[in-house]
């Protein structure tokens, strides 16, 4: 199995907050595991957005020293290789954890270091995606983090991302940025089409994106559908934190099986493994029971992401070549 969108704040072990919140003093260093669970771990029928994105507020006040961060990679790698997953790409904002004295590549260095003791038993490919935020007063910090991307690029890096408030901050506004991602040679993939409509997955695509993070409203558009189709665009869908953060109206209303059906290069992934309580496993537990997966739709599903993987053409045959053996 191969995860190309997962964010790793969204997904820490409960024991990791749990010991960190001790090890650093925080106010709920006294919750109980069950307490700590409610705060973090979000129900599918989550009560609105708001409720989804408050889930994140613990994690990320846990991530703000080098050695928190440095485990939390780590941790997350460890849960991927129980999982049996071959490749995965973490992704994180570096911005978000500068709130306690770190810098943006401070941020970065231990994310690194973290995965590099978590490969280093050879049971696991993964790389990092950093992301920019959307949001007012950003501009700096976003393009630091784009030069940080080029600076790290093939050292542990692999990828630019643009995630936040995609409704309230339209991805057009984010051109530069992107041209200027361009100019660097730096890759990118885009959360578009998750909170906002078809036009955001447009300006996505207007940039040069070759992925798409959920695009779940494309389905909204027949013509960019079509466009998606042509251009083998590869969507990062998200299935369960898509009905969790509201994205859909509901499960069945989820655009997965139209895609699929319409050809379009889909993928599936876990967004964030804790607050959204799933596994890539339970992803295509989850679309099988919903929208009928095949045996031969799921090994596609995985093709998919190899295709779409910021990753050496020889890196690619050999995942595969492991696919092809798995089924």
């Amino acid at each position: 199995m191969i995860d190309i969108h997962l964010h790793f704040d969204g997904s820490l072990p409960l024991e990791l907050v749990a010991r960190q919140a001790k090890l650093q003093k925080l106010p709920y260093a006294d919750l109980s595991g069950e307490e700590l669970r409610e705060r973090i771990v979000c129900p599918l029928d989550c009560g609105s957005l708001n409720d989804f994105l408050a889930r994140f507020e613990i994690p990320l006040e846990i991530l703000q020293t080098r050695d928190s961060l440095c485990e939390a990679v780590e941790a997350v790698l460890g849960l991927l290789k129980k999982q049996g997953i071959l490749y995965a790409e973490l992704r994180f904002a570096p911005q978000h954890h500068t709130k306690k004295g770190l810098t943006q590549e401070e941020a970065v260095l231990a994310a690194l270091e973290g995965l590099q003791r978590g490969l280093s038993d050879g049971k696991i490919r993964a790389q990092l995606i950093l992301c920019a935020m959307r949001g007012d007063g950003n501009e700096a910090a976003n393009f630091e983090t784009l030069e940080l991307t080029a600076k790290y690029l093939h050292q542990g890096v692999c990828a630019f991302d643009l995630a936040g408030a995609e409704a309230l901050f339209p991805t057009e506004h984010y051109r530069d940025l992107f041209a200027y991602a361009g100019q660097l040679g730096v890759p990118f993939t885009i959360h578009a089409g998750e909170a906002a409509g078809p036009e955001s997955v447009r300006a996505a695509l207007s940039f040069g994106a070759k992925r798409i993070g959920h695009g779940t409203h494309a389905i909204e558009d027949l013509a960019l559908v079509q466009e998606l189709k042509e251009k083998q665009v590869v969507l990062e869908c998200c299935v369960i934190s898509n009905v969790q953060s509201k994205s859909v109206e509901s499960i069945e209303k989820h655009p997965v099986r139209s895609f699929l059906d319409q050809g379009l290069k889909v993928t599936l992934n876990t967004d964030n493994m804790t607050i959204s309580q799933t596994s890539m496993a339970q992803e295509v537990a989850f679309v099988r029971e919903h929208f009928g997966l095949t045996k031969e739709e799921e090994k596609k599903l995985y093709l998919n992401a190899v295709d779409g993987a910021f990753l050496d053409e020889p890196s690619k045959e050999e995942l595969r070549n492991a696919i092809a053996k798995a089924f």
